[in-house]
């Protein structure tokens, strides 16, 4: 199935749009990244001001500490996390920093930033309303009718994850030619909605933020439920951009520089959620097994 794709990968670099922003701050926050799941206007670069970075577990979840302080929100409030394993993860982002802070390479800060402050103030029913509409824009479902290359290419490439997503949760994906898009069924939007609603708050953040960076939800449940890796579910949100820079060329260092920065918010964006779907308590029952 991926053959054509890692033909194209070979062939030519990347073409990404460039990162919109960064993560958070610490006593003095710095904002996040602008984006339909993130608001915050990114923010500049600084000294770093810390040497240690531990967890300590509160009584609303697990805190980030630098030295003695308190990591806090970009609205002032107490970062919190309501899992060990998602707190190791962030405290991780903030102890390989080296002598500046680069708040723009920290996503998993920036996430959790974004589900604490919550600045757009959506509920939960908007969120998943937000993911589900990526449905009527979804990158797999538009297709071209020429060059012939073109079309088979994404045929064979697009195809095979549409019946995955139609088979695994019981509905029907259309895709289309049409500058109109595809027609999406109610049944289908019900179905994922109702799919969606299965998740808690922070990891539908994740999820709508996913679904932005690849500009699919079909990848996105892709990604989320494992049927697709992470490198994979980027290639094939840039199916038509690899072929364009296969046959045109590329400029040099941008494509790479930013590739690897969409695969890493993809990546990281996919890691909160599933850090966000797991219990805590499971976790040290595990640890200590």
């Amino acid at each position: 199935m991926w053959r054509s794709c890692h033909r194209l990968r070979d062939g030519g670099r990347r073409l990404l749009n460039r990162p919109v922003g960064g993560p958070s701050a610490s006593k003095s926050p710095g904002p996040t990244i602008s984006s339909p799941a993130r608001a915050y206007a990114p923010p500049t670069e600084r000294k770093r001001f810390y040497q240690n970075v531990s967890i300590t577990q509160g009584e609303g979840g697990f805190e980030i500490n630098l030295d003695h302080r308190k990591l806090k929100t970009p609205q002032a409030k107490l970062f919190t996390v309501p899992s060990e394993a998602l707190a190791i993860a962030v405290a991780t982002e903030w102890d390989s920093q080296q002598d500046t802070i680069k708040y723009y390479t920290m996503h998993l800060t920036t996430l959790c930033n974004t589900s604490l402050d919550n600045p757009t103030q959506r509920n939960k029913d908007q969120l998943i309303r937000a993911a589900v509409k990526f449905l009527d824009t979804d990158t797999v479902c538009y297709r071209v009718e020429e060059p012939e290359t073109l079309v088979e290419l994404q045929r064979n490439e697009w195809d095979p994850i549409i019946e995955w997503a139609e088979k695994r949760y019981g509905v029907e994906i259309n895709s289309s030619t049409s500058i109109m898009g595809p027609s999406i069924p109610a049944k289908t939007r019900e179905v994922l909605v109702s799919h969606l609603a299965s998740y808690n708050t922070w990891a539908l953040q994740g999820i709508e933020f996913v679904a932005a960076q690849l500009k699919s939800m079909v990848l996105t449940l892709g990604l989320i439920d494992l049927r697709l890796t992470v490198e994979q579910a980027v290639l094939l949100s840039r199916l038509e951009e690899e072929y364009q820079i296969q046959k045109w060329g590329n400029i040099e260092w941008a494509h790479d520089y930013e590739l690897q920065e969409l695969r890493a918010r993809t990546a990281a964006s996919t890691l909160f959620i599933h850090l966000c779907s797991e219990s805590s308590t499971v976790k040290h029952k595990l640890l200590k097994e």
